[in-house]
């Protein structure tokens, strides 16, 4: 066990479930999280921003600092990091810029983009008048909401007509949708503590993507870690997702999602600054290659909670 000191982090809220679209994966994360820190010995308490009185718990429970694990907008965002960083309480994972900009899959493939560091060609839907430059990347596509997580949202269009109605669908949940050159795979994904990026992991699924359903339903989707490259290829993918994820302002832990693409260029897919903690979930995974326990890896991501300064 790493050297832990439970009592020196003191009153910690776990913050988890939410009002987003991933809230039945939030509640899952938090529990095994919460479960995870009070095996530590460590005063955590469950809270939940659904709650009416959730703000009041937080503003009066002398809380010494929080483990943010809710998934997507409303808590990965930035919103529940500013909100922590008003009431004073260091919190866990990006502060809220790198959270604002890791969960808007458009702003962060732009910054991308404007270093030079590779990413799928792709137009952003806002109407209906982009499908024809959408179209003219080349189908397959896949299409996406900019800021959603856990695939929701998410298709795959080989014509004109899967686009629109897969633009309509993913439009739903955001006024911005993305519109995606198709990669062919395979994909992996880099998990991140502190400045380290951990071994990165596979994926392999009979879904036509790495879906909702392959990810935390599934029992047919493969993970391989280790992931099968070469010791310096691996190396070269994990700086690749460090700088990538540094670059959004990203910090204390995350993931970061990459394909390879049909020259074997490793491409950015996206960040993840609030990554799941479920029995499904990649980041325990590869900490557990990496030599970290379940609980050794909540008490390496609380320790690296965010100032309040």
């Amino acid at each position: 066990m790493m050297n832990f000191d439970p009592h020196a982090v003191g009153k910690v809220a776990v913050l988890f479930g939410g009002r987003s679209a991933e809230r039945a994966i939030s509640l899952k994360s938090g529990q095994a999280v919460l479960t995870a820190l009070q095996t530590l010995a460590v005063d955590a308490h469950a809270l939940d921003p659904a709650d009416a009185d959730f703000f009041a718990q937080l503003q009066t429970g002398q809380f010494d600092r929080a483990f943010i694990v809710l998934h997507g907008r409303g808590g990965e965002d930035g919103v529940m990091q500013g909100m922590l960083e008003q009431l004073g309480i260091p919190y866990t994972g990006a502060g809220v810029l790198g959270s604002a900009l890791g969960m808007d899959k458009v702003r962060s493939k732009l910054i991308w983009q404007g270093v030079g560091l590779p990413t799928a060609g792709f137009v952003t839907l806002r109407g209906e008048a982009d499908l024809t430059a959408a179209a003219a990347l080349g189908f397959p596509l896949m299409i996406k909401p900019a800021r959603e997580g856990s695939s929701i949202g998410m298709a795959r269009a080989e014509t004109v007509a899967e686009l629109t109605a897969a633009w309509q669908a993913a439009a739903q949940y955001d006024a911005e949708v993305i519109a995606e050159r198709w990669l062919p795979g395979p994909e992996y994904t880099c998990a991140i503590l502190g400045e380290q990026a951990l071994p990165l992991i596979r994926l392999e699924t009979d879904h036509v993507f790495y879906d909702y359903d392959a990810k935390y339903h599934a029992t047919t989707t493969r993970y391989h870690c280790p992931c099968g490259l070469t010791a310096a290829v691996e190396r070269e993918i994990q700086a690749l997702c460090l700088r990538a994820f540094h670059l959004l302002g990203a910090s204390g832990w995350g993931r970061v999602d990459v394909m390879l693409d049909a020259a074997g260029q490793a491409t950015l897919l996206e960040i993840n600054t609030v990554p799941g903690m479920t029995d499904h979930s990649l980041v325990p995974m590869a900490a557990r290659v990496h030599g970290l326990s379940f609980e050794e890896l909540v008490a390496a991501i609380l320790t690296t909670s965010q100032p309040t300064t």
